[in-house]
């Protein structure tokens, strides 16, 4: 799933105001997916407007649509863009608040036939970060994302389009995000899709003691054992490196 931020104040710059071109490359370097999102949900970031996040999302997806048919998610917590990007061709709505946020939003996906991501994350981005804590993580996150799942079940989403994102780095420390990495065969176990957002993130910083822009070696490397441990998506910024990483990794698995 590569990432296309529509906003000034994503974490990383780089993927800051993503236009079509930038979707069209990351295309053409083999994403499967492309993950539309007009307001940054990192710790710190103030929520916008419907309409702000209305102008930077909808344009978007009608140039999208006019150059690939692409599979396309929207990010948003807003039952109102959600509809906007669903009657447009958007086939996933990727909810960082699980469907809490806005009441309507469950019942429009089920009618629209959307799939959806569903995310833990502990507070609001503004404050998320000042000292989260939990008694057992994972214990807690997949209980969260069960409940999470059957509320989205019983609101006429098949279980089939219900993916599950254990939100790392919303609202948990280094450690916390670190046991849900090594957990993540523990979080397949409900028996849905998982999503697993590592890229660039400030887990891969701290260990690494570098910006967002010099963590690509180790999102690879995190990401690497994601997916050998049973991650569904890769949701990352870098298509390309991520894509080789993949194969390379394929061939040793399942060739020969």
């Amino acid at each position: 799933m590569g990432i296309a931020n529509v906003t000034p104040d994503s974490f990383y710059a780089t993927s800051r105001s993503a236009g079509v071109d930038r979707v069209l490359e990351m295309v053409e370097e083999g994403a499967d997916i492309i993950d539309i999102g007009g307001e940054s949900s990192r710790p710190g970031a103030a929520y916008v407007s419907l309409e702000e996040e209305r102008e930077r999302v909808i344009p978007l997806i009608r140039e999208i649509r006019k150059r690939t048919d692409i599979p396309l998610s929207v990010d948003t917590r807003k039952s109102e863009i959600a509809r906007e990007a669903l009657d447009l061709g958007a086939g996933i709505i990727n909810d960082s608040a699980a469907m809490e946020d806005d009441p309507a939003m469950a019942s429009l996906i089920a009618e629209r036939g959307g799939s959806v991501v569903l995310m833990h994350k502990r507070g609001i981005p503004g404050t998320m970060q000042e000292d989260p804590r939990y008694a057992h993580v994972t214990e807690e996150v997949r209980s969260y994302l069960a409940a999470a799942a059957l509320r989205a079940e019983e609101a006429g989403i098949p279980r089939e389009k219900i993916i599950l994102d254990p939100g790392i780095g919303f609202g948990k420390r280094h450690e916390d995000n670190r046991a849900l990495i090594r957990d993540i065969p523990l979080l397949r176990e409900l028996g849905y899709p998982l999503l697993i957002g590592l890229s660039r993130k400030s887990y891969i910083g701290n260990i690494l003691g570098s910006p967002p822009e010099d963590r690509l070696f180790g999102t690879l490397a995190a990401d690497a054992y994601a997916a050998l441990m049973g991650a569904d998506i890769l949701r990352v910024h870098d298509v390309k490196p991520h894509r080789e990483m993949l194969a390379v990794l394929g061939d040793i698995l399942w060739n020969g």
